[in-house]
C-alpha cells in the first residue's frame, strides 16, 4: 500500500478502490486522485520539502479564516505525501475557454470572472491576518532583490535572445528607477504571485483557489495585474475595467484605498508582470523548446504594446528599449491567429434549439424528423443513436446516410472557409422528436467527421442525454 492510500484510508476509513494520476503542472509535484465507493480525494507527491510546508501551512491558514481553498487533510510525517480536497476538473481557464479564443465573454463566464475577483480581497487581507509568513517559499516577502531577480530574469531569458542591441548600463539603471517605484507599495498582506485562471478551480459554480505555495508577503497590485493582464486570457478592456472596478469594491470593504493611486500604481505591476511573463516564456520556449510557451509570446507582446501606447517618463530608456522589441521583425509578423472551434449538438425540438453563447448568433440547425424513426419501435426506446443496434437500423434503413452525406457537404464548405478566414466559433444542431435517435447519430457522426477530416476543436453535446464528448485540436 502506498503512502498516499494509507493517508487515504486514514482519512476515510476506506481503501481506495482506484488512484488516477492527473495531469502535472510546471512544477515537480505529481497529482492523483483516489476514489473509493463513497469518497474521491486528491493526493499530492512533492519532491520540495520547503514548498510541500509552504503550502500546508498556508492552506491550513486560510482554511482557518474561512477562504475558499481546499483542506489538507492529511500529510505524511516526512511531508513529502499529501491528501487534499477534491474539487473536481473544471479550472476556470477551462471554463473561459470560449471567451479566451474570441474575445467575447457570454454572461456566465463573465459571472463566475466577477466572482473570482470579488474573492480575491479576502484571501490577500484576511489570508494575511496572522499568516507565519516564514513559511513562504522561497522566500517570505517581495523585495527588491525579487524584483532585479525577474527583471534580469527578462533581460536575459527575452530580451537578450531577441538579437536587439541595447546599452545594458542604462538599463539596468531604468530596473533600478522601476524597482524604487514598486518598492513603494508596501502593505502586510498576502501576494499570490502567481495568481490568473489556470490557479483557480471552479465547483458547483464557485471558484476556488489552488496552487498558492509560491505566496509571501507583498502589494494589492500584483495580483491583480497577474490575472487581468494574464497574456492568453483576452480580456479586453471594458472587460477588464469591469472586473477591476468589482475587486476594489470588495477590497474596500476591508482595507480603506484610493482608487485613483491604486489605478495609477496598478499601471507599473502591469509592466512589471508582463516582463516577468516573456522571462519565463523566453526561458520555457527558447532554452528548454517547449512549444507551448514559444505560442503563448505573442499575446503578451500584445499586451506590452498595449501598455506603451500610454507615456511613461520614470524609465525612458526602458521604454524605448521595448519599444524598439516590439517592433522587431519577428513580433511584427506574428499573428495571434485564434483556432477554429466547432460545437456540435443533438436535441430535441420539444425543448427547443440550443442556444449559441459565443456571441455569433448560431449556425446550422438540421431538422433530422424527416428520416424513418427508430423510436416507434419499442425495443429501440430505452436506447440512443450511440447503441449499435439503433446504429444498425437507421444505416440498414439508408435515410440517415443520405440526409448525412448531404450535411457534411454543406457543413465541409463552411469548416473550410472558416479555417481560411480566420473565423473563431462554428456551431452545428442536429434536432429530432426526442433528441434521443436521429438526432444523436447525426452529431456524433459529423463530430467525428470534422475531426478527422479538419483536426480542429470539436466540442460535442448530446443536450438531451447530458453528454458532452472533446475532440481536440491535433
Amino acid at each position: 500500500m502506498t503512502e498516499l492510500e494509507i493517508l487515504f484510508q486514514q482519512y476515510t476509513h476506506e481503501t481506495a478502490l482506484t488512484i488516477t494520476e492527473l495531469s502535472a503542472s510546471g512544477s515537480n509535484r505529481r497529482y492523483f486522485r483516489l476514489t473509493s465507493e463513497n469518497r474521491s480525494l486528491i493526493g499530492v507527491e512533492g519532491t520540495s520539502l520547503e514548498e510541500n510546508i509552504a503550502f500546508i501551512e498556508i492552506a491550513n491558514h486560510f482554511h482557518h479564516q474561512g477562504l475558499p481553498v481546499p483542506r489538507v487533510l492529511g500529510q505524511t510525517v516526512d511531508k513529502r505525501f499529501y491528501i487534499q480536497d477534491d474539487l473536481g476538473d473544471t479550472l476556470l481557464f477551462d471554463a473561459i475557454a470560449e471567451g479566451r479564443k474570441t474575445g467575447v465573454f457570454c454572461e456566465p463566464e463573465k459571472e463566475l470572472l466577477r466572482k473570482t475577483m470579488r474573492k480575491l480581497p479576502a484571501v490577500q487581507v484576511q489570508g494575511a491576518q496572522g499568516l507565519d509568513f516564514s513559511v513562504c517559499y522561497p522566500q517570505p516577502e517581495f523585495n527588491e532583490r525579487s524584483i532585479l531577480w525577474d527583471l534580469n530574469y527578462f533581460k536575459y531569458c527575452f530580451l537578450k535572445a531577441t538579437g536587439l542591441d541595447f546599452q545594458e548600463n542604462l538599463l539596468e539603471d531604468d530596473f533600478v528607477k522601476l524597482s524604487e517605484i514598486l518598492m513603494r507599495s508596501r502593505t502586510n498582506t498576502f501576494m499570490y504571485r502567481d495568481f490568473q485562471s489556470r490557479n483557480v478551480m471552479v465547483k458547483d459554480g464557485e471558484p476556488y483557489f489552488i496552487d498558492f505555495q509560491g505566496g509571501r508577503k507583498g502589494p494589492l497590485y500584483y495580483d491583480v495585474a497577474s490575472f487581468l493582464w494574464q497574456a492568453k486570457a483576452q480580456y479586453n478592456s471594458e472587460l477588464r475595467e469591469e472586473l477591476l472596478h468589482i475587486y476594489l469594491t470588495a477590497l474596500q470593504e476591508l482595507m480603506p484605498i484610493d482608487e485613483a493611486d491604486f489605478a495609477e500604481q496598478l499601471k507599473h505591476f502591469v509592466l512589471f508582470r508582463t516582463l516577468q511573463v516573456l522571462g519565463a516564456y523566453g526561458f520555457r520556449g527558447y532554452f528548454e523548446k517547449k512549444p507551448h510557451f514559444l505560442q503563448s509570446i505573442p499575446f503578451a507582446i500584445e499586451n506590452l504594446r498595449a501598455f506603451l501606447h500610454d507615456e511613461n517618463s520614470s524609465y525612458p530608456y526602458l521604454l524605448q528599449v521595448l519599444k524598439e522589441m516590439t517592433e522587431l521583425e519577428q513580433f511584427r509578423e506574428v499573428e495571434i491567429r485564434k483556432p477554429l472551434v466547432v460545437k456540435v449538438y443533438s436535441f430535441s425540438y420539444k425543448k427547443g434549439i440550443p442556444q449559441d453563447n459565443s456571441g455569433n448568433g448560431g449556425g446550422f440547425v438540421f431538422d433530422c424528423r424527416a428520416v424513418n424513426n427508430p423510436g416507434k419501435y419499442e425495443r429501440y426506446q430505452s436506447l440512443t443513436g450511440l447503441d449499435e443496434s439503433v446504429i444498425r437500423f437507421l444505416e440498414d434503413d439508408g435515410e440517415i446516410l443520405s440526409f448525412i452525406d448531404h450535411a457534411f457537404a454543406l457543413v465541409d464548405a463552411s469548416v473550410k472557409r472558416y479555417i481560411d478566414r480566420g473565423f473563431t466559433n462554428l456551431m452545428i444542431s442536429f434536432g429530432c422528436t426526442g433528441g434521443r435517435h436521429r438526432s444523436v447519430y447525426s452529431a456524433q457522426k459529423t463530430a467525428e467527421h470534422i475531426s478527422e477530416k479538419y483536426g480542429v476543436e470539436v466540442q460535442l453535446i448530446h443536450r438531451e442525454q447530458n453528454i458532452e464528448q472533446h475532440f481536440a485540436n491535433k
